[in-house]
């Protein structure tokens, strides 16, 4: 009968190592509960031809053959996504909250991860804090899939001992941050696609329609109007010329990525985008919730407000809203209020100040920064809402422009020789 080793926690907290003789994993993890202990390590023990038995407390299925690991970012083959972050933070709380250990907890959900790269993490987390390392040093070393948000709240947790309770909230903000982001891209869903739609005809008429007409005028010999020839020559450069169009494009965007990585283009980038007529507004309300959210969060782990700052800096989306925040940052570390500095910002709207003084005179200065975060998620919601049932209008519009910029140029010929035969 096989004999497997276990670590185990006896009723009086104190953890007890041995070997036991069963038939299979289950039956042992069974025996050592009816024993009273709770296990959280069953290995099986070497035989004495030296080959080692199957690892039963986390079982790993066999590895046969060639095993090629694809990870294609872009198209998110291969990728960690945000909701398994989520998803997993949501049952390490459930786990750890019902009394089970940390390692015990991540082998569980490693076990109920599907093969991927997000297994290998869960792994790697539940090996390094096996070793005797913290949860929130492990999770450093995977910046990719963790953020310093949630690893600084992860590490205050740990020092309060209110692991369960920080991660509950972690998993509530990535929660209610995904779906404020969901909200957005179906809003965008669908201009995008007619526009994309759009472009798609269009080039289609400029390559195989048009040309049939220049053929055609080409035959009459009849002199072509200014809207008619601008148009004849469009079509005829993306007939011949295409591949520059192309790289002008590509150029474009190489080039807005790399004017982006110095702070001050950003930074007047950013600033443009919040003096857009419609979408200014909205996007510093997405900001606003976004910082708010964000430091309430950290703020009520129980992470230090300078170190919550500086972190909601790193995650504010916007260059000016970062710089507004690092002075906030500066003049509490000289003795200042926050309401002050963000006053004089000129960023965030008075209600915001008015409501994170009264917080911060109340000490209840997290509730309401999630209160702030919870209006502007409304207000943001309800402005999507209107852009969406004004887009479809405005979309119609554009698309019935563009077919006239066609249509038009291409008949002036017609109309005029037409006129010409009838006069």
């Amino acid at each position: 009968m096989p004999i497997f080793n276990y670590k185990a926690i006896d009723k009086f907290g104190k953890e007890i190592t041995g070997e036991i003789e069963v038939v299979s994993y289950d039956e042992a993890i069974q025996k050592l509960r009816g024993l009273g202990y709770f296990p959280t390590k069953i290995t099986a023990k070497k035989e004495k031809g030296g080959l080692a038995g199957r690892i039963a407390a986390t079982p790993v299925p066999a590895k046969t053959g060639l095993q090629l690991e694809i990870r294609i970012p872009f198209l998110g083959i291969g990728t960690v996504k945000p909701n398994q972050v989520t998803i997993f933070t949501r049952q390490l709380a459930t786990l750890i909250g019902a009394g089970l250990p940390l390692v015990r907890s991540l082998n569980i959900l490693r076990d109920q991860v599907g093969r991927g790269p997000f297994r290998d993490v869960i792994e790697n987390l539940a090996q390094q804090v096996e070793a005797g390392g913290t949860f929130s040093d492990s999770l450093l070393k995977h910046p990719k899939i963790f953020s310093k948000l949630f690893v600084n709240t992860v590490k205050a947790g740990e020092v309060g001992g209110v692991l369960e309770v920080v991660l509950t909230r972690l998993a509530e903000f990535n929660e209610k941050t995904q779906r404020l982001q969901a909200k957005i891209k179906a809003a965008l869903l669908y201009p995008a696609f007619v526009i994309t739609f759009a472009i798609l005809i269009l080039v289609i008429l400029m390559i195989f329609v048009i040309p049939k007409f220049m053929e055609l005028f080409a035959e009459i010999g009849t002199e072509l109007p200014m809207p008619t020839l601008i148009l004849l020559h469009v079509s005829n450069f993306l007939q011949t010329q295409w591949i520059f169009g192309v790289l002008f494009a590509v150029g474009l965007v190489m080039v807005y990525n790399m004017l982006t990585r110095f702070m001050a283009v950003r930074y007047f980038v950013d600033k443009m985008k919040l003096r857009f007529p419609v979408f200014g507004p909205l996007i510093q309300k997405i900001s606003i919730a976004r910082f708010s959210r964000t430091l309430g969060t950290l703020i009520s782990s129980g992470v230090p407000i300078l170190q919550a700052l500086l972190i909601t800096k790193d995650t504010a989306g916007n260059e000016v809203i970062a710089r507004s925040l690092g002075k906030v940052h500066d003049s509490i570390r000289e003795g200042e209020s926050i309401a002050g500095p963000l006053s004089k910002a000129r960023v965030f709207p008075l209600m915001v100040v008015n409501m994170i003084n009264v917080g911060e005179e109340t000490g209840s200065l997290d509730q309401m920064l999630n209160k702030i975060a919870g209006t502007f998620e409304d207000e943001v919601d309800t402005i999507v809402g209107a852009l969406t049932s004004l887009l479809e209008p405005m979309l119609i519009l554009v698309m019935g422009v563009i077919v006239a910029s066609i249509i038009i140029p291409m008949f002036l010929p017609l109309v005029k020789l037409l006129t010409t035969f009838s006069m």
